[in-house]
């Protein structure tokens, strides 16, 4: 027979994550299952305005039951923030305020680099890598948050 504290860990609390990946021109997102063990990547969204990168967020949550956002902190590697990390940091204030939900910051140095060896493991051609590193960049980020969580 299983306890009730495992039944509880096994159902989940019916509410996913959503890790992001902000650059310039894109935002790779990748979501978490409900129960919050496992991040796989989603879609990768083209920047154009602010409002519009929101707005399309906005969406992806809502009908995603998103609880809660992990934003990639772009550090340097001496663990400094820079100007990339500023923008990140303004991006994800709008973000909070406009979503309502939680936002955390998790290091996110090499993501971008581990994405690209998973990808050339997988034998990906040099387009298709390109369409897919953002969002596996922000699967990366996620699952390390989620990993963290749940030790």
């Amino acid at each position: 027979m299983i306890d009730d504290d495992l039944q509880e860990t096994l159902r989940g609390d019916g509410s996913r994550r959503m890790g992001l990946d902000v650059g310039d021109r894109t935002i790779g997102v990748a979501l978490s299952d409900d129960m919050g063990w496992t991040a796989q990547p989603l879609t990768t969204l083209r920047r154009t305005r602010l409002d519009s990168d929101l707005d399309g967020l906005r969406r992806i949550a809502s009908e995603r039951g998103v609880s809660e956002v992990v934003v990639g902190m772009p550090l340097s590697m001496s663990g400094k923030e820079g100007i990339r990390a500023r923008r990140v940091r303004l991006f994800a204030a709008e973000l909070e305020r406009t979503l309502g939900i939680h936002v955390i910051f998790w290091d996110e140095r090499l993501s971008t680099v581990a994405a690209e060896r998973v990808l050339l493991q997988a034998d990906l051609r040099r387009q298709k890598r390109k369409e897919q590193v953002d969002k596996v960049a922000a699967a990366i980020i996620l699952q390390g948050y989620l990993d963290s969580v749940r030790r």
